[in-house]
């Protein structure tokens, strides 16, 4: 027996209710007349709230949207704008959408407004780049290693032979020698991590267990001063992985944290982790398009990344440290993405976050198979 077709009002407030983007309507009189479900969690208000605001209360002060939707008014023909900013402290940071505007030619003066956010599908653009970008050095790596390691050995050897045949005031600078040697050995050691393609040995890990032994290392030596917090889902199955790898992945986000912390006395890096079903992804490491429902941030109250580095933060050789190599963040990204994970990270002047999702494990290793009721991305 068929469904009973609802009446065409309905209808249509069912189909708008199900598409999974904001959709309003604003009056001639600029109010938001209608708001389906999507739009009330954009907005972070009820439809009947919204109803008794102005467009303009709801977005930010001079927004680009407000002339868009007066020249649809006036032209009365549709248009579209991309990479609209309408990030607000009501709205949240990094809300960049595209905006569809088009008039409603049965109610005068009256315009819908369809948002399309941009911010996922950017960031997963993003974390590809990174990926690809940390893979890059896997030639120079090996170069590096045959062509400046041997004879990196020879000169180092030659110094410390020199050393028992020169004066003490040249003693000096023989060792100068050893010690510059020895760093662009150390240097090129941690290079050479980007050049195995070895499939990583994975199985079931507790990331709280990881997390847990992350702290402890870091509360007993660079975090000492810092106040970190957990907030931990304890429902979240096991993630493939390989432990080790794992550590070195939130050591080292965990002391970059503490270094932005530095000289702080409000100081806090928040660990957490959570479900976040609904989103698939093909990415190297895996031959199937996998689901990555959790999620493990690192976050701290930092000054933030300038906004000129943020785009290639996880690009090798690039880094706001004095000292700094730029290694770490890269291979951060190597490590995530070989075990078929994304890593983002996110950074205003109130604090930093970077944010890793994988798959979790399931019986006879990761998560694969894709159902209807998960997005694609």
């Amino acid at each position: 027996m068929s469904a009973s077709v609802p009446p065409p009002a309905e209808a249509a407030q069912i189909v708008l209710n199900t598409i999974r983007h904001p959709v309003i309507m604003v009056d001639a009189d600029g109010r938001v007349s209608y708001a389906n479900a999507e739009a009330e969690d954009f907005f972070r208000a009820s439809a009947a709230v919204l109803a008794r605001n102005r467009l303009s209360d709801v977005v930010p002060f001079g927004s680009p949207l407000i002339t868009l939707v007066s020249q649809v008014r006036e032209r009365r023909a549709p248009f579209k704008e991309y990479r609209v900013d309408v990030s607000s402290p009501r709205l949240g940071p990094d809300r960049i959408v595209d905006i569809y505007v088009a008039p409603v030619p049965e109610l005068p003066g009256s315009v819908v407004v369809l948002f399309q956010e941009r911010s996922m599908a950017e960031k997963i653009d993003r974390q590809m780049t990174h990926r690809g970008a940390a893979r890059s050095v896997t030639g120079l790596a090996a170069m590096l290693a045959h062509e400046i390691k041997n004879p990196l050995s020879g000169i180092r050897g030659a110094a410390q032979l020199l050393e028992s045949a020169v004066s003490d005031a040249d003693r000096a600078l023989t060792r100068l020698i050893t010690e510059e040697t020895d760093r662009i050995v150390s240097l090129v050691d941690r290079m050479e991590v980007f050049s195995d393609d070895r499939p990583v040995d994975r199985m079931p890990v507790n990331i709280h267990v990881i997390l847990d032994h992350v702290k402890a290392v870091a509360r007993n030596g660079f975090a000492r001063k810092l106040r970190i917090v957990e907030d931990y889902d304890p429902s979240l199955p096991p993630v493939p992985a390989n432990r080790s790898q794992l550590v070195q992945v939130f050591l080292n986000l965990v002391k970059n944290a503490a270094e932005a912390l530095e000289g702080r006395e409000d100081g806090e890096i928040r660990l957490s982790t959570a479900f976040r079903p609904g989103m698939r992804l093909s990415v190297p490491g895996t031959r199937d398009r996998v689901s990555l429902p959790l999620e493990f941030c690192v976050q701290d109250n930092g000054p933030g990344v300038p906004d000129d580095i943020l785009p290639i933060l996880f690009d090798p050789f690039i880094t706001t440290k004095q000292n700094g190599s730029g290694l770490g963040l890269a291979l951060v990204a190597k490590i995530v993405g070989d075990h078929g994970g994304v890593i983002e990270c996110d950074s205003t002047t109130r604090g930093t976050v970077f944010r890793i999702l994988m798959p979790a494990w399931r019986d006879g290793g990761a998560e694969g198979a894709e159902t209807a009721d998960e997005a694609v991305v």
